[in-house]
C-alpha cells in the first residue's frame, strides 16, 4: 500500500509542477496592429562556407587532365583560368573564366602569406608582357616555397599539374596573390 500512495503522490507532484512551471502552451496573441509595409527578414544558413581544403583536394583530384584552350571541364581539358572557375564553381564560389578578370577577384594578400586555396596570377610568357595571362590555386602554407595546381600549356607537360614559383620562371611573372576564401 505504500508503493501505492507513494506512486499517486509522485503522479500530483509532477501535476501540480508541470501547472506551476510548464502549463499548457499558451496560444499566441492576436496582432493589434498591422504590420510594416516592409519587413524585413534575416536568413542565416546552415551550408558550411567552402574550405580550402576541400577545394585544393577536388584540385589534385584533376591532376593529368588535358590542357585545352578555353577548356572548362574535365572531358575537354582545361585551359588555366577554365581550371580555377572549374575548381571554385564546384564548391560555389563564383570566379570568372578569365585571367584578365581573375586579377581583380577577392583581395590582395602579400605573397608571402598566400595560403592554400588562394589564387595566384602571373603575367602571360612574353619577356615584356605586363598583363594576367597565367592563374593557378595556391597549394603551400605561409612560409614555404610558394607551389600551385595549374593547367599548363607548355610544350612538355601540358595540362594540370604542380609548379613552384622559386626558382621558376613564375618568378619572374609573378603578379599577385588573391584571396576568395
Amino acid at each position: 500500500m505504500r508503493i501505492v500512495w507513494l506512486v499517486f503522490l509522485g503522479l500530483v507532484a509532477g501535476l501540480v509542477g508541470w501547472a506551476v512551471w510548464g502549463g499548457p502552451p499558451a496560444a499566441a496573441p492576436e496582432p493589434s496592429a498591422p504590420l510594416p509595409a516592409k519587413a524585413m527578414a534575416y536568413v542565416i544558413s546552415n551550408k558550411a562556407t567552402p574550405r580550402a581544403d576541400s577545394i585544393v583536394a577536388f584540385a589534385l583530384r584533376q591532376l593529368g587532365t588535358n590542357y585545352c584552350y578555353a577548356g572548362s571541364t574535365p572531358e575537354t581539358g582545361f585551359d588555366c583560368s577554365g581550371f580555377v572557375n572549374y575548381v571554385f564553381a564546384r564548391h560555389k564560389v563564383p570566379v570568372p573564366h578569365s585571367t584578365a578578370l581573375l586579377i581583380d577577384v577577392g583581395r590582395p594578400v602579400p605573397r608571402t602569406q598566400a595560403r592554400p586555396g588562394d589564387i595566384v596570377v602571373f603575367t602571360g610568357t612574353a619577356q615584356t608582357a605586363t598583363t594576367p595571362g597565367h592563374a593557378g590555386i595556391v597549394l603551400s602554407k605561409p612560409g614555404e616555397p610558394l607551389r600551385f595546381i595549374h593547367s599548363s600549356s607548355a610544350r612538355r607537360e601540358s595540362g594540370v599539374k604542380i609548379s613552384q614559383v622559386e626558382g621558376t620562371d613564375y618568378e619572374r611573372r609573378f603578379m599577385q596573390v588573391r584571396r576568395v576564401l
